[in-house]
């Protein structure tokens, strides 16, 4: 089992052409070969949860059963080809799940996973949840406060805000140097444990699911940025 996640930029005279994706890539994504899950996602402007979207980023997730099959995609789908003639910039990362819990749309999209113990290298972190609408105040009022120490946090190496439906469902994609600084941000750092208390005390989520992938492939940019581009994820 493989993850990908694909950001990609449009110029901003494109806008339309990026949010007409959002209903043309599905049909396309019904009849693509070997892939078992996917989402087609929204982006915010400041690399987590946020209010704000950025119409000119957009994303796509797929879990495919082999690498193969997601090659085959990049090479010759539609989709790939509708982002050669209007993106700007795509980024694309390719993932091992490590471990996840929780669900996505009632499904476990990565499998019951067995932690490698002796893998010490970089990882990525998928958090996502589907906020309660009568719990959006306390959400989105807690937010600032995690995204401010999320970037300045030991081991935080890249992040960005993706999400299904605005306000509502919610993720964050973000790589660490070390699965030891992901716990540590997690559940040592006082703003971040805090909200997590929260969270599970007052109910706010209606689903929720929390994965750790491997990375093993990073292409292209965003902002001109290679983020991370060759990543040697065993180190």
């Amino acid at each position: 089992m493989f993850v990908s996640l694909t950001i990609v930029r449009y110029p901003k005279y494109l806008i339309p052409i990026a949010i007409l994706s959002m209903a043309l890539f599905r049909l396309p994504l019904w009849f693509t070969k070997g892939i078992t899950f996917w989402k087609l996602l929204g982006c915010g402007k400041n690399g987590s949860f946020d209010i704000q979207p950025d119409l000119t980023q957009w994303g796509l997730l797929g879990v495919w059963k082999t690498e193969e099959d997601f090659v085959t995609f990049q090479r010759n789908s539609l989709i790939q080809k509708w982002w050669k003639s209007f993106t700007k910039e795509q980024w694309t990362i390719l993932c091992q799940p490590y471990e996840s819990h929780g669900k996505w749309d009632g499904k476990e999209p990565f499998g019951k996973n067995i932690k490698d113990k002796t893998y010490n290298g970089k990882i990525a972190v998928l958090t996502r949840a589907s906020i309660r609408v009568s719990k959006l105040k306390y959400f989105w009022s807690n937010v600032p406060q995690v995204a401010n120490k999320l970037q300045s946090a030991p081991g935080f190496v890249t992040s960005v805000g993706i999400g299904e439906i605005p306000f509502i469902r919610q993720a964050t994609f973000s790589i660490w140097e070390s699965i030891d600084d992901v716990r540590q941000f997690a559940y040592r750092q006082q703003e971040h444990a805090e909200v997590i208390k929260r969270t599970r005390k007052e109910d706010w989520y209606s689903e929720e699911l929390f994965a750790r992938l491997i990375p093993l492939k990073i292409e292209g940019t965003l902002f001109g940025k290679p983020h991370l581009n060759n990543i040697n994820a065993t180190a």
